[in-house]
Parts: structure tokens; sequence; C-alpha cells
């Protein structure tokens, strides 16, 4: 029996922890946490959204919720373990040594979505992954894993994948990528929860968080301005999803990679930050999103910040009108497995 609780996020928000015993990295037991909006007046048409957050991040965008809910997704989303609501004392926040120790609450949470409509609809749902930054690196490497098994990722009841300014490559000079991963690799295997000297910057954190320049509220020890620290063995395990997201992966679903036409990197806030990715290098993302299978459509959102969705108002607005024209197209006119590849606005 599921037990959910009433969330911070207010009326119609409810949580569930997921339970997932001891820490494979020591730091204790572990657990995440499923969120859900169940609007009073909301009628579920469509099937079910799961959302998962990225880095130094964890699920307050009740907008992205609403929105959904508006056109018929029930609406749910994941805190990982050691972030945000799933943070225990003690535990390094966003720490794993292997991103694959993901899938078993990415596995359990599409379990619980699509036998809470079950109960409900009468029918499992078909379930939309929406992911950003981290959380878009997280779910293709999961649905590689899970489109290699008998009956591929269809048997899942998974329909579609939307990323959000996925993290697809280191960004940086080129050294850091070459001798600086192999530098990483090694001190991640031997002290894993070295701090690394990635350097401090709050101009992302402040062109968002409402006690600064933006219009969001949320909770800044769950998401402080400044990021939380980078240890060499979450970094390490980051690494090995980038290499195995380059040699190309089948995730067995058609996917929509949303991201800025623009980076900007910058120690401190100005207006520049706030029409651009001041934290992934947005030609990184255009280059590999091809990797990610057949049906991939990639669209370039003008004046995006790294968040798309967290963006200005009329940026974000023109994003959500990208994501339900694709969104009709998989729904209403699905192509069928082996069709030709959707074509994006920006090449990969």
């Amino acid at each position: 029996m599921t037990n959910w609780m009433p969330d911070e996020l207010g009326d119609g928000y409810e949580k569930l922890t997921i339970a997932l015993g001891a820490d494979p990295d020591g730091e204790g037991e572990v657990a995440a946490t499923l969120i859900r909006y169940r609007p009073r007046d909301g009628e579920v048409t469509r099937g079910a959204v799961l959302y998962v957050h990225g880095f130094t991040d964890y699920f307050f965008q009740t907008h992205v919720a609403e929105h959904f809910a508006q056109r018929g997704y029930a609406f749910f989303a994941l805190d990982l373990r050691k972030c945000g609501r799933s943070l225990r004392p003690g535990q390094t926040p966003h720490f794993v040594g292997d991103l694959a120790e993901y899938d078993e609450e990415l596995g359990r949470a599409v379990t619980l979505v699509r036998t809470e409509l079950a109960a409900t609809a009468g029918t499992p749902a078909d379930v939309l992954l929406v992911a950003h930054s981290t959380g878009g690196l997280i779910l293709p490497l999961w649905l590689d894993r899970l489109n290699r098994q008998p009956g591929g990722t269809e048997r899942t009841g998974i329909k579609g994948l939307v990323l959000n300014s996925p993290w697809f490559d280191l960004q940086g000079p080129a050294y850091l990528r070459s001798v600086g991963t192999a530098v990483v690799d090694v001190l991640g295997r031997i002290r894993p929860h070295q701090v690394l000297p990635t350097g401090v910057s709050n101009a992302y954190g402040s062109s968002l968080h409402r006690s600064a320049h933006g219009e969001w509220d949320y909770h800044l020890d769950w998401k402080p301005l400044t990021g939380f620290p980078v240890t060499a063995g979450w970094l390490r395990a980051v690494r090995a999803g980038h290499a195995r997201l380059h040699r190309g992966l089948d995730i067995g679903v058609p996917a929509l990679v949303l991201r800025s036409d623009l980076s900007h990197f910058t120690s401190h806030y100005s207006d520049r930050v706030d029409v651009a990715d001041a934290v992934l290098d947005v030609r990184q993302i255009a280059r590999w999103s091809g990797c990610l299978g057949d049906r991939t459509a990639i669209v370039p959102v003008p004046g995006a910040r790294h968040d798309v969705f967290l963006s200005t108002e009329p940026v974000r607005a023109r994003a959500f009108v990208e994501l339900d024209r694709w969104l009709t197209g998989i729904y209403e006119a699905a192509p069928q497995a082996g069709a030709p590849a959707q074509s994006g606005r920006a090449g990969a």
C-alpha cells in the first residue's frame, strides 16, 4: 500500500518515499521521492509524465506540472537519491559512483506511476519521460539498457523522452576531456569524495532565484546559487556515461531535445545570462543528440536559459509550444519502428 503525504509545494501536490536500502557508496540508507500533482478538476486523457531533475536541482517547477495537467497528462516527478527531498543527513548531495545506480528508483517510479493510473483509469498508462541537464544523461543511458532486454523499452510502457538541455559532454577546454578525464578516472577510484577545483559561479543561480535577479522561489539548501561541490567519484561516473553515450545508444522511443541557441559562461550575473545557457555548451548538445537513436528531434529555443522551462516568460512560452507540437506528433501520428528519423531544426 502506498503512503502518499502532502508535499511542500501545496495544494494538489503529494509525495511518496521510495526506500532503496543500503547505499552502494557507503552513505547509509538511501531513498528516492516520487511527487505527484493531482488538480481537483484534472482529467487524464493522454497518459502520464515522469520528470527527472539535474545536478544541484530537485523538482519545484509547478508551472511545468500544471502545463502537462492542462493537456490531459497525470504528472509525476522524481527526486533522485541524495537529491532534494531525498537528501539525508550525512550524505553527499547527488553523489553516486555509477549512474546505473539510479536504475532502481527509475524502474520503481515508472511501475508506481503506471499502477497509480491503472487504479483510476482501469489500464496501465503510457509514460512520457522528461529530464533536465544531468537527468538528461541518466535517462537515455537507462533506456538504452532497458531496450537491450527482452521486449525492449516498449514493454515498460514508456512512450517518449523529452530532454531539456541534456548534459552530453564536459564543457570547457579540450584538455579537460582528455587529460582531465584521465586524472578524474584515477582520482575518482581512489578518492571518490575529493572535491574538485571547478571554480565558483553564482551567475546561473542568480538569474533564477527571487532573492537575486530571478522570478523563482525554491530551497537554496537543495539548490544553492553557486551549486554543490563537484566530487571526483561523481564526475568519474558522469564521464563514463558520456563515453557510453558517444558510442551511440538505442533508447527505443522518440526523443525531443530542447536547448538554447547560445552559451554564455561567466562568474557573475549579467543580463546576458538571462538569454543563454550559462552552464552547458549548446554546441556539444547539438553534436551528441544524434547518439540517442533514429527518432530524435532537436529544437534550439532562442533566448533560453540552461533550464529552458525556467527561461523568461516569452521564451518558455515558445518552448512549451515546441513541446506541444512534438507531443501531438508522437501521440497522434507516432512513427512505426524503423521509420525515417524525425528532422530537427538543427543537425547533430
